[in-house]
């Protein structure tokens, strides 16, 4: 009798355009795993990548706006499940590999720095310039977590920013998944804020991709449908044209906006004095560092720790060290 697995994995054969990455063709782990009766290779990845630590603190992780009070703001984890929800919705309409593509998105910002970009110069400039999240992300699951994943979806984490190109479809969908997220939520968190007002966004852009945080999302997930084949992942150019007019508005009216990034000088002063102070005192970092300042040395291990903080984990900690404390003789 076929176990469940066997049987989605049969299902996946039948139903999947030959463009899809099959989860019983992984090219598999560097640490071979025994079948599970019940989920597929990705599944599983999926499932490790959610049960993780790296994952749970993307909640207290900014996005944009820097350790932000209220409640409907997006942060890393937010962030993370628009991604997943694109994602899947590409997979699915091209008959693509959902569980690959959703283990994939899930497993993309885990690496991500504290107080979002900011936090990724800080380690570019006191570790190492050529630092990345996405290499970060990378080396979370690999090294610090040791979540032992399939090739594919490293493959695909790796690749979802920057040079380079995933070796799937599905991890192509997350790279333009990631775009179509950040630049519609970051717009729409702008506007929760005061920063800007809909109406700011230029017109033209507004009739072609839609007046509305949703009918942008739905134009360009559109575009990504229509004009992908069984060899890319692609929007039409226009539509991607448009695309990328919208995000270099984003970054003129948000992203160097002093409202929005005020505070980015600061968080920037906090965490290289924590660099600082930690390759300084390496033995004050929590004892899993231990290894790798013995192995890869202490900068590395300070990165990893830094990289790893949430916005308010930082900011304690810093007060903790830094701040002093009012003094009471328990009069």
């Amino acid at each position: 009798m076929s176990t469940v697995r066997e049987m989605l994995e049969e299902r996946e054969r039948e139903t999947l355009s030959k463009g899809a990455c099959l989860s019983s063709a992984t090219r598999g782990r560097a640490e071979p795993l025994r079948p599970d009766d019940l989920r597929t290779e990705f599944q599983r990845d999926r499932d490790r990548i959610t049960h993780s630590k790296s994952f749970r603190r993307l909640m207290h992780k900014t996005q944009v706006f820097l350790s932000p009070e209220h409640d409907h703001y997006r942060t890393r984890l937010t962030h993370t499940l628009e991604v997943t929800q694109i994602a899947r919705t590409i997979a699915r309409s091209l008959r693509l590999n959902e569980d690959l593509a959703e283990a994939i998105a899930l497993g993309h910002d885990l690496g991500h720095t504290p107080f979002g970009h900011a936090g990724e110069r800080v380690l570019q400039r006191c570790f190492d310039p050529d630092f990345t999240h996405n290499a970060q992300s990378l080396r979370v699951v690999d090294k610090l977590e040791r979540l032992n994943l399939c090739f594919e979806v490293r493959d695909g984490i790796l690749h979802h920013a920057g040079a380079g190109k995933a070796v799937t479809l599905e991890g192509r969908i997350v790279n333009i998944a990631d775009r179509i997220a950040y630049i519609n939520h970051d717009i729409d968190d702008a506007v929760r804020a005061g920063v800007l007002k809909n109406d700011d966004i230029p017109i033209g852009l507004r009739l072609r991709l839609g007046e509305t945080h949703g009918k942008r999302i739905d134009t360009m997930v559109r575009g990504v449908i229509s004009a992908s084949t069984d060899e890319e992942i692609q929007m039409a150019p226009d539509l991607w044209k448009d695309t990328l007019d919208l995000r270099a508005f984003l970054f003129k009216s948000v992203y160097y906006n002093p409202v929005a990034k005020g505070e980015e000088s600061r968080a920037e002063a906090m965490l290289l004095t924590l660099f600082e102070y930690f390759s300084e005192n390496p033995d004050e970092m929590p004892t899993e560092f231990g290894l790798t300042v013995l192995e890869e040395g202490i900068p590395r291990a300070v990165a990893d720790y830094i990289s790893g903080m949430t916005d308010r984990y930082a900011i304690s900690l810093y007060k903790d060290l830094f701040i002093p404390k009012v003094w009471s003789a328990g009069i």
